[in-house]
């Protein structure tokens, strides 16, 4: 049985790559279990192996006594001094045991299990010996088997797990298929797969970029940051320590070719590639990209952004479902705030403000009451419950609830904008310009009555003005008159002719 033990030994080893001291040590154990399973577990039981006849020697020591009272422990002096004639009373005399190829069959069993539970354990240690030094590192495999939605990968040497929770949603492989993936950890105590992967991990996309572009390998462009929704889109961000060096153009590559490797890796998922900026507000420029940014104003000590792009830009700004947005405030590890234009113009109106300020009213219902025509809080208090129900957000309740709360604001004159107030300003500057003009003609009025002077004045101004009228009147008369005599004259001359 044991003739070939030495021949399975070296092979075992230099297959699996384990310590001979390891699997040595694990075959004594074996051995000790199955004889003390066998011949008591009280025996005092040595197991060694002899390298040179490739064999396992198993010993039992028992206490030389004069009347043996427990077979398992003690020996008769007579029996002891047979195997070895100088032996003494108390002595501690061991014995080789021969044919331990007679150890039965439960406890061959045994020590099958002691050898394959000690060969595990040194495996695993070989194994996290071999993969704790490549955390980090993308490795390949084929795809084994799958059990219960997690994906089993033959990496050669031991199999790895790839959990369903790191694979890439909606993207499929079958079983013999070649596949690629982060080596995510490695667990030196686990039970089951000691290797973890993943093919969600952000830095599993910086990795194949930097296995693609050797800019990125030899150190000139850096990779600042990446953010991922694995499977729909990604954005890196890269900068160049030369000024040379176009760090977007090295990660696209010829016509595409670095980044399209990339992306049929990745099978499918978008990737946007964005220049690193050391001001946030340059930076969440590129990142927002491609849409454009009309203004951005930068919060340092809550670290938020606040950015404003045109009406029409505002959907791609945001992204499906705000990937876009959530995608570049991860990679610049800010938040971000996007308004459009028109948004921005009316937080900056008082009335709009106002509105805001009622109870329940967020921007999108204060949007549509400006698209009913309520500009303020006026406009609000005056308006019926079937005008607000319109809306389809507002119910009765809320309607009524809406209208009372502006009137309450009114009458605390807390909805009153400032363009409302200079309106009032105004009334009444005109009011009193008013109240001053009746004044001053009720004041004309009582100074005509208390002098009769003024009345006397104007009458002989009067007659003057007609005295002077008169000769002017005469001249007049005296100047047709001459002129109607040539008119005479003219007509005799035309009778004479006749």
């Amino acid at each position: 049985m044991l003739s070939d033990l030495k021949r399975i030994i070296d092979q075992i080893c230099r297959d699996r790559g384990f310590d001979k001291k390891l699997l040595i040590e694990a075959i004594e154990e074996a051995v000790q279990s199955a004889a003390q399973k066998k011949l008591g577990s009280r025996r005092e039981i040595e197991v060694r192996y002899n390298e040179e006849f490739g064999e396992v020697e198993v010993f039992q020591f028992r206490t030389v006594v004069e009347e043996v009272k427990d077979e398992q422990t003690e020996i008769g002096v007579v029996e002891a001094k047979l195997l070895d004639p100088e032996v003494q009373l108390e002595d501690e005399l061991g014995e080789k045991m021969e044919n331990i190829e007679e150890l039965g069959r439960i406890a061959a069993q045994s020590a099958k299990q002691v050898i394959i539970h000690k060969m595990k354990d040194a495996e695993r240690e070989v194994i996290y010996e071999m993969f704790k030094d490549r955390k980090g590192e993308i490795v390949g495999g084929i795809v084994q088997r799958f059990e219960r939605g997690n994906m089993i990968v033959n990496l050669g040497r031991t199999d790895a797990i790839l959990p369903k929770d790191q694979q890439i949603p909606k993207r499929s492989f079958k079983q013999g298929d070649r596949i690629r993936a982060y080596l995510l950890d490695v667990r030196q105590n686990s039970r089951d797969s000691q290797i973890l992967l993943s093919r969600t991990n952000d830095d599993f996309l910086a990795k194949l970029f930097t296995m693609e572009v050797p800019e990125i390998a030899e150190g000139i462009v850096k990779i600042m940051g990446v953010s991922r929704e694995p499977g729909f889109r990604a954005k890196i961000a890269v900068s160049s320590i030369e000024t040379d060096v176009d760090p977007v153009g090295a990660c696209v590559g010829m016509k595409g070719s670095r980044v399209q490797n990339v992306v049929q890796e990745l099978q499918g998922e978008r990737i946007d590639i964005v220049p690193w900026s050391p001001d946030p507000a340059k930076y969440v420029y590129n990142a927002l990209a491609p849409a454009h940014v009309s203004m951005v104003m930068v919060d340092e000590e809550e670290h938020s952004l606040f950015v404003v792009v045109p009406n029409d830009q505002l959907s791609l700004a945001i992204g499906r479902q705000g990937q876009n947005v959530r995608l570049a405030s991860r990679l610049l590890g800010w938040r971000i705030d996007v308004k459009s234009e028109q948004r921005y113009a009316n937080l900056e109106d008082p009335a709009y403000q106002a509105l805001l300020s009622i109870k329940g009213v967020e921007e999108a219902l204060a949007d549509q009451f400006l698209a009913r025509g309520f500009f303020s809080i006026e406009k609000l208090a005056a308006a019926t419950v079937e005008e607000l129900t319109v809306i389809r957000a507002i119910d009765d309740e809320q309607a009524e609830y809406l209208i009372e709360t502006a009137k309450t604001m009114v009458a605390e004159g807390v909805g009153i904008t400032e363009t409302d107030a200079a309106l009032e300003t105004d009334e009444s500057v005109r009011d009193e310009e008013i109240s001053d003009e009746n004044q001053d003609v009720a004041e004309g009025v009582e100074t005509a009555d208390d002098t009769d002077a003024v009345p006397e004045t104007d009458e002989s101004l009067q007659d003057e003005e007609v005295s002077n009228e008169t000769p002017e009147i005469e001249e007049e008369v005296e100047s047709s008159e001459v002129d109607s005599a040539p008119e005479e004259e003219q007509s005799e001359g035309d009778e004479q002719t006749k």
